[in-house]
């Protein structure tokens, strides 16, 4: 896949302060940074984030604090502290239905899938989320049509089930970001 026109793309990322899955965060960074995206790390605050199998990064800005109209796409990684922390943020969940309906790439893996089914932006649509009772009910809750798969893309939309298809949602979203 070409930097060429990646490289001007700039994509904020989400995670969890505590809590995030490490897989699903550095492994797509890792991803977008060899294409040459601009990345941009948010969380509730800008205190280092601690990933569940012990990775940290330092968040560069504040949810609350983020110009959604400044980025090509979001994407939230998963993990424990998704389900507690990023949920039932009001903010991030504006954050993502701003995205949708500015036509940026809106992608989450894990649970995080949830936190786009309560920003409203699944209702028909075709998505996956980790394979636990409680978040395939918050996606079908949300009007979304939960399929048992590795990564579902629709539009500009983005999801993935869980650790093992962080590579896999990594090139669904820098494709996605080469088509929006």
């Amino acid at each position: 896949m070409s930097g060429s026109d990646l490289d001007s793309k700039k994509v904020l990322m989400v995670v969890a302060q505590d809590g995030f899955r490490d897989e699903e965060f550095f492994e797509p960074l890792d991803m977008f940074e060899d294409a040459g995206i601009t990345i941009t790390i948010a969380s509730k605050t800008t205190d280092e984030a601690t990933g569940a199998l012990g990775g940290s990064v330092k968040p560069d800005v504040p949810i609350d604090k983020v110009i959604i109209s400044e980025y090509d796409g979001i994407v939230i990684a998963g993990g424990p502290g998704s389900r507690k922390l990023l949920w039932p943020d009001k903010k991030l969940q504006k954050l993502v239905a701003d995205a949708f309906e500015q036509e940026k790439v809106v992608a989450a893996i894990c649970v995080s899938p949830v936190i786009l089914a309560r920003a409203g932006i699944l209702e028909g649509k075709r998505a996956t989320v980790f394979k636990d009772s409680e978040s395939i009910k918050e996606l079908e809750k949300g009007k979304a049509i939960y399929e048992d798969a590795d990564v579902i893309v629709t539009e500009n939309i983005v999801t993935a089930r869980d650790p093992a298809s962080a590579e896999a949602f990594g090139e669904a979203v820098l494709e996605a970001l080469e088509k929006w």
